[in-house]
């Protein structure tokens, strides 16, 4: 049984339907599991995921405080189950990249499910793996009613 995904807006400059995040999410979260014929991996194990949308700030924080770098990234996976998304990161990368902040947030939820689901991108090969299994996911949304691009 897969397991159960919250997702919690923890930050105040960004309006988010994190409602409607939590049902993208609950949708990807069984596209991973279907992924490579895995055996039992922490996202098979888990009961639930809680995704954690938070600022910049609170980033930059996490980030030193488990990784030992400073400033802040756009997503961070805990293997018990939590994955932080910064928000204002998202906006951010959805300038740079020519997306939506929306596509974005959905990117890392991805993201932090298949580190979950044992994925890596710590060499070259591993994080082309990544991406890939990545696309594929956010591809297999495509035929889906999306969440309108502005958040």
């Amino acid at each position: 049984m897969p397991p159960r995904i919250s997702v919690r807006n923890r930050q105040r400059k960004i309006v988010v339907n994190a409602a409607g995040l939590e049902r993208f999410a609950t949708k990807a979260v069984h596209c991973c599991l279907q992924m490579h014929n895995r055996k039992e991996t922490e996202l098979s194990r888990l009961h639930e995921v809680f995704v954690w949308l938070i600022s910049d700030r609170r980033m930059s924080r996490l980030h030193r405080q488990f990784l030992e770098q400073g400033g802040t990234t756009d997503v961070l996976t805990f293997q018990h189950g939590e994955i932080f998304i910064s928000v204002e990161t998202a906006k951010r990368n959805a300038r740079i990249f020519a997306t939506s902040v929306i596509y974005e947030l959905q990117l890392y939820i991805v993201h932090g499910l298949l580190h979950l689901h044992e994925f890596d991108d710590r060499t070259p090969a591993e994080a082309r793996k990544m991406q890939r299994a990545q696309k594929k996911i956010l591809g297999d949304f495509s035929g889906v009613p999306r969440l309108p691009a502005q958040v």
